[in-house]
């Protein structure tokens, strides 16, 4: 198959990329290299589909001519590309326009197009809300920017599957680590602050809270087995992710076991929007996409902890 992957130089978009590639498809892979984070981690991330023969294309769907990237010959479309996050310093216009208006671009680039790809939106458990416990069919209550305009593109896909204008179907990730993890996020910044004697911010209120902290491969094993389902997946939502819970506490627990080093902590406001819990219920996905995650909290930290170690040689 020829697929494309937008966000292809992120975390879990060059992943699966790699993953596409190791099962003989083949892949066009862009991104905007957006600054939201240090932009040499997708930059080394890029190098890494390089080396495997797959050339990064830098291109923003909100601004760009799409009519070269979606074409008669795409097969499928993996739409990583997105405005990530809940930090105070992102502006409602920096979610809307990234995650709405360009999934809108790459929508409407489709519709010349005799022969559709397959459309796969990679979305979030932040659209659940506050508790992220629920079943697909479930009401979804966002309560973050990112939830509401994540909420958002994921209708338009499906909108577009409701007037048959493409098959789609949607993947709602469950908090998401492994090598390449977000600088911003909690385990790269935790395993950062343990290395190299930094203060960790720690939110109030967030010691307590739980999630379905998801290994990156795992993820990857549940996004890719839409392969080949098509037809049972047209339309449908997925939540992916593990269903055991563990506690922001335990997670910084396992990392000093790991690094067998005290972490410093340095107490922050609450950021507003942040979930208090989320526990993957993958019923849905088991049954009909035959997901299986499998990999520990500790065994996936451990990796994590020398892909950074690897990063910091570099």
């Amino acid at each position: 198959m020829r697929i494309l992957v937008t966000g292809a130089a992120g975390f879990i978009g060059s992943h699966t990329s790699e993953r596409l590639l190791e099962l003989g498809h083949e892949v066009l892979a862009v991104d905007n290299f957006s600054t939201y984070y240090d932009i040499s981690l997708k930059e080394t991330n890029s190098k890494a589909l390089e080396n495997k023969g797959l050339k990064t294309h830098r291109l923003d769907l909100r601004t760009d001519d799409l009519g070269d990237l979606v074409t008669e010959d795409l097969d499928c479309i993996f739409h990583f590309a997105a405005h990530p996050g809940i930090e105070v310093t992102s502006t409602f216009e920096d979610y809307f326009s990234n995650n709405v208006l360009g999934t809108q671009r790459l929508l409407t680039a489709t519709e010349p197009l005799k022969s559709k790809p397959f459309f796969v939106n990679i979305a979030t458990s932040s659209i659940y809300g506050l508790s992220a416990t629920l079943t697909e069919d479930q009401v979804p209550l966002p309560a973050s920017w990112y939830g509401v305009t994540k909420l958002a593109a994921e209708q338009l896909v499906l909108a577009y599957s409701r007037r048959n204008l493409l098959q789609s179907c949607s993947l709602r990730l469950y908090s998401v680590y492994g090598p390449r993890e977000r600088p911003d996020k909690l385990y790269t910044r935790l395993i950062d602050c343990g290395l190299n004697d930094k203060e960790f911010p720690l939110f109030d209120g967030s010691l307590e809270h739980l999630r379905s902290f998801t290994y990156v491969q795992d993820i990857v094993d549940g996004i890719v087995s839409v392969i080949g389902r098509e037809d049972i997946c047209n339309s449908e939502i997925f939540n992916l992710g593990t269903e055991e819970e563990n506690s922001t506490a335990t997670g910084i627990a396992i990392v000093e076991e790991i690094l067998q080093i005290k972490i410093k902590i340095v107490h922050k406001d609450a950021r507003p929007g942040d979930q208090s819990r989320t526990r993957a219920n993958i019923d849905k996905a088991r049954k009909l996409l035959g997901y299986n995650p499998k990999t520990g909290l500790k065994e996936g930290l451990e990796a994590q902890l020398r892909w950074f170690k690897e990063k910091q040689m570099q």
